[in-house]
C-alpha cells in the first residue's frame, strides 16, 4: 500500500509539472509571435481591401467624394423678407412707485407691532404702537385747562358785553383760551407721534422689531413700497432725444426673469440734460399688478422706433470668421453643384434671424447648417426635405 500511495504522488507531481510547463510555452509562444508581427508587419495585397479611411480623400465619408460620388450633403434656405424692429436698449433699475423707510420721530419703547412682514396695509393703517403714557396724561391735563380757560372767558365776556366788567379783562381771558386750546393741540400732537401709521397704501418689507424695542429717531421700523405699479429710471443717449417722447411704449426685460416681458410707457422725461453724459434721464411705469416686478431689479427697457421689411436669412446660416460674416451660396459649376463663400453686409438680428444688408440677392439659396465641414468651391449635393416642410423651413427651424 505504502508503494501504491509513493507511485500515485509521484504521478500527481508530473501532472502539475506537465501543465506548468505548458502554460510557460504558451506564453513564450505568444510574446514571440507579437514580437515577430510588430518586425514584419502584413502588407495589403493589391486586390485586398482598404481601410475605412482610404475610402475617401481626406478620410471623411461624405466628402467631396462621398458616398455616390456626389459630394458633402447640405441642407438649403433661402433669403426671405422679415420684418426688423429698430429698437433702443438701455439699462434702469426698477423702483416702487412710492417707497418709504417708516422710523420714528422720537426715542421710545414699542407696545405693540400691528403688522406681520409681507403685510398689504392701507394708507393710515396703524403699525407700531409706541409707550405714552405721559403723553395721554398730558392730554388730559391740557385738556382740563382749556375748559377752565373756557368757562372763564364765557362769564367774562358775558360781562364785558353787559357793561359791567371791562372789555380788556374779556380780552386777557379770550388770550388764555386760545393759549389752552394750543396746548391741547401740543399735546394732542405728540401722543400722535407715539402711533406709527402707513403714509400711503403699500406692502411691508421684513421687519425684526418687536414689543419692548427702543426705537430712535432715524431708526427703522420697517419699509413700505407701493408696488402696483414699477416705475424705472433710465438715461438715453441725447443723440435719441428726436426719437423719443413722453406716453410712448417701452418693452421691459429683467434679467432676473430670463425670458418675461413687461410692458409699460414713458411717464417723463427730464428737463435737461446731464452736461457730463451727455443723456437725457426718462422715467417709464410699468404695472405690477400679479407682483413679479421688485423693486431694486436691473432691468433692459426697450424703445422701438419703428419697423422696416429687410432680406433675412437664420442665424444658423452665418459664418463668422474674426469680423467677416459669410454665407455659402449653393450655385452650379459646370455640371457639379458647388458652395462658393461670400462675404455679407448684417444688420440687427431678431428671432434668430439676421439683417443682410449686401452681398446677397433675394431667393438665392444658401446651405443652412454644417458650415464647419465646407471649404470654398467643395462640391456638394442637396438633401432630402426632411419631414414636416421644405429644406428651407427645417433649416429655419
Amino acid at each position: 500500500m505504502n508503494a501504491l500511495s509513493a507511485a500515485g504522488e509521484e504521478l500527481s507531481l508530473v501532472r502539475r509539472h506537465f501543465f506548468l510547463v505548458a502554460a510557460i510555452a504558451v506564453l513564450i509562444l505568444m510574446v514571440v509571435g507579437g514580437a515577430l508581427r510588430l518586425a514584419f508587419p502584413v502588407q495589403a495585397s493589391p486586390g485586398g481591401p482598404q481601410s475605412a479611411s482610404a475610402g475617401t480623400p481626406g478620410g471623411r465619408s461624405g466628402g467631396p467624394a462621398g458616398p455616390g460620388g456626389g459630394g458633402a450633403a447640405v441642407t438649403p434656405t433661402q433669403a426671405v423678407m422679415r420684418t426688423f424692429t429698430d429698437r433702443i436698449e438701455v439699462l434702469g433699475v426698477a423702483k416702487g412707485r412710492q417707497s418709504v423707510t417708516i422710523t420714528s420721530s422720537a426715542t421710545e419703547l414699542v407696545t405693540r407691532v400691528r403688522f406681520r412682514d409681507g403685510q398689504r396695509v392701507q394708507r393710515g393703517a396703524i403699525l407700531v404702537d409706541l409707550q405714552s403714557s405721559e403723553e395721554d396724561a398730558n392730554v388730559t391735563v391740557a385738556s382740563a385747562g382749556l375748559n377752565q380757560a373756557k368757562r372763564q372767558y364765557d362769564r367774562w365776556r358775558e360781562l364785558a358785553e353787559r357793561g359791567i366788567a371791562p372789555r380788556a379783562t374779556a380780552e386777557q381771558y379770550q388770550a388764555a383760551y386760545e393759549q389752552a386750546a394750543a396746548n391741547l393741540r401740543a399735546a394732542q400732537s405728540r401722543r400722535a407721534d407715539r402711533v406709527i401709521r402707513a403714509p400711503f397704501s403699500g406692502v411691508v418689507g421684513l421687519s425684526d422689531i418687536a414689543p419692548g424695542s427702543l426705537i430712535s429717531p432715524g431708526g427703522t421700523i420697517a419699509t413700505l413700497d407701493d408696488v402696483s405699479v414699477i416705475r424705472v429710471d433710465f438715461d438715453i443717449p441725447d443723440r435719441y432725444l428726436a426719437a423719443i417722447r413722453e406716453g410712448q411704449a417701452i418693452v421691459a426685460r429683467p434679467d432676473a426673469l430670463p425670458g418675461e416681458a413687461f410692458s409699460g410707457r414713458i411717464a417723463m422725461l427730464n428737463t435737461r440734460i446731464d452736461e457730463r453724459t451727455r443723456s437725457i434721464r426718462g422715467r417709464a411705469e410699468i404695472s405690477n399688478a400679479e407682483g413679479r416686478l421688485k423693486p431694486g431689479m436691473l432691468v433692459r427697457v426697450g424703445i422701438d422706433r419703428g419697423q422696416r421689411q429687410s432680406m433675412s436669412v437664420p442665424e444658423a446660416a452665418v459664418l463668422f470668421e474674426g469680423d467677416n460674416p459669410s454665407v455659402f451660396v449653393i450655385t452650379k459649376n459646370g455640371a457639379k453643384t458647388v458652395a462658393e463663400q461670400r462675404s455679407i453686409t448684417l444688420g440687427s438680428n431678431d428671432g434668430g434671424f439676421v439683417e443682410v444688408r449686401g452681398g446677397l440677392r433675394m431667393g438665392e439659396r444658401i446651405v443652412a447648417d454644417g458650415l464647419n465641414r465646407l471649404q470654398p468651391g467643395q462640391p456638394i449635393r442637396i438633401a432630402q426635405a426632411r419631414p414636416g416642410g421644405p429644406p428651407s423651413a427645417a433649416a429655419a427651424r
